[in-house]
């Protein structure tokens, strides 16, 4: 295998700007505010709201189900007929359309709003994969942990001005002010749609000679490259074991991805100015997180910092659940006046330098690991790691927190993140590149 060349500024900051625009989907439809906008107004079965969390999780669920099914056979199909970039515009047509329509949606409108959710975040979804895929074409893969890094990095960076400018422009999110809110589906198209020009202009894909298959039989080759791959699978030891590591991950990170915001208007009950100030600090803490944890990966190896940072979570999680008796506590002894949206702010600085790294290095390892001409393949697997590990991870939590409460059911995350770390230390990190550089498998 010849070791892949650096690729072009120009190239290299045209893959991230879709991470940057594709952040004002995720922030603004999933994170900070139609979660809480389903939950509070179009279902709103307050004071618990815990039939709305619930609704919220299946619609998550369901969008990456069928990314889990259909990921890895894009993938294979992607690789073979050297189509990344048309299954990226795809992705990217879907998600700006059914993102723009939940305009339309009004209080009340439970079924439209869930089939809307799944729908834009399935093709959001699916292009994360589909970006990611480009990866290990950028650099070898010593310089990859920078290039991922800065992708995350610009990308939270596209959440703060995104997210900035609309809760700016449109104000708090109450139900008062639905009128207002209603925009953010629109709002969050545009931005993503002119924010992925870049991408489409600059980033380059590397052609085949594969013969080009007809139309009926793209789904065939697909699964025949998928079966392949799983049949070569079991010499890619470190990349199964991290893939496992990483699913226990994503589980507890898309529980805070999900529900963070949800968590601070229902257990914290913060003020809408105090969401306005937990979401801008997060997106810088993310943004630095992402960027320094990159390099950091690059001197000490993925495998540690990526350890590092499930310790940082594993921190985080601990100090949310306890946000309330630690005010209490802190108030007693320093004779202060604190409130728990106080300390939640805190914990969210530390939490969001947690967010954008434990993402980045997570793709720098799969990257590392991937083989030529598998790339959108093997981050298939990747998607389909992290859209199971969702569907683990948020319906577990929405079925839980029906029985105990948000507060107590967040304690889920624990458990996550430190099987993750415990999967994690059988990896080999040398022991994988080496395997990528001479892969075992064939191209079929």
């Amino acid at each position: 295998m010849i070791t892949p060349k650096m690729a072009s500024r120009k190239e290299i900051f045209g893959w991230a700007m879709f991470d940057f625009a594709n952040q004002a989907y995720t922030t603004l439809i999933i994170t900070v505010i139609f979660g809480v906008v389903f939950t509070r107004v179009i279902v709103g079965d307050g004071p618990h709201f815990k039939l709305g969390n619930l609704l919220w999780s299946v619609s998550l669920c369901v969008s990456y189900a069928m990314v889990v099914l259909l990921a890895p056979v894009c993938g294979a199909i992607m690789d073979h007929t050297s189509s990344k970039k048309k299954f990226l515009f795809a992705s990217y047509v879907l998600t700006v359309i059914f993102t723009a329509c939940l305009y339309f949606i009004t209080p009340g409108m439970i079924l439209l709003g869930m089939i809307l959710i799944i729908i834009s975040n399935f093709a959001y979804s699916m292009g994360e994969p589909f970006i990611a895929g480009f990866l290990p074409e950028l650099g070898p893969p010593h310089a990859l942990g920078k290039i991922s890094g800065f992708g995350w990095a610009l990308g939270y960076i596209g959440g703060l001005f995104s997210t900035g400018i609309v809760l700016l422009g449109l104000g708090g999110i109450e139900e008062s002010n639905f009128d207002n809110l209603r925009l953010t589906g629109p709002l969050a198209a545009f931005f993503f749609m002119v924010g992925a020009i870049p991408t489409f202009l600059w980033l380059k894909e590397k052609k085949n000679n594969n013969t080009r298959p007809p139309v009926s039989l793209y789904i065939r080759t697909g699964f025949n490259r998928l079966k392949s791959t799983l049949d070569d699978l079991p010499a890619y030891r470190d990349l199964a074991i991290f893939l496992l590591s990483l699913f226990f991950a994503m589980a507890g990170l898309y529980i805070i991805i999900s529900f963070t915001f949800i968590y601070g208007d229902q257990v914290i009950g913060w003020e809408p100015k105090f969401q306005m100030l937990m979401f801008v600090l997060t997106q810088i803490t993310a943004a630095a997180g992402a960027l320094m944890f990159g390099f950091l990966q690059d001197r000490i190896g993925a495998k540690k910092t990526f350890n590092l940072t499930l310790w940082l979570w594993i921190v985080s999680i601990t100090l949310i659940y306890f946000t309330v008796d630690i005010t209490r506590i802190l108030n007693h002894i320093f004779q202060a006046d604190l409130e728990p949206q106080h300390f939640f702010l805190i914990v969210g600085c530390l939490a969001g330098a947690g967010l954008g790294a434990v993402q980045s290095c997570a793709r720098t390892m799969v990257g590392m690991f991937t083989p030529e001409n598998k790339g959108a393949e093997f981050f298939g697997f990747w998607g389909m790691t992290i859209k199971l590990a969702a569907i683990f991870g948020i319906l577990g939590l929405g079925i839980l927190q029906s029985f105990v409460g948000l507060q107590a059911a967040v304690l889920l995350c624990l458990g996550f993140f430190g099987l993750s770390f415990a999967i994690n230390l059988l990896v080999d990190e040398q022991r994988g590149i080496e395997t990528s550089r001479h892969y075992p498998g064939k191209q079929p």
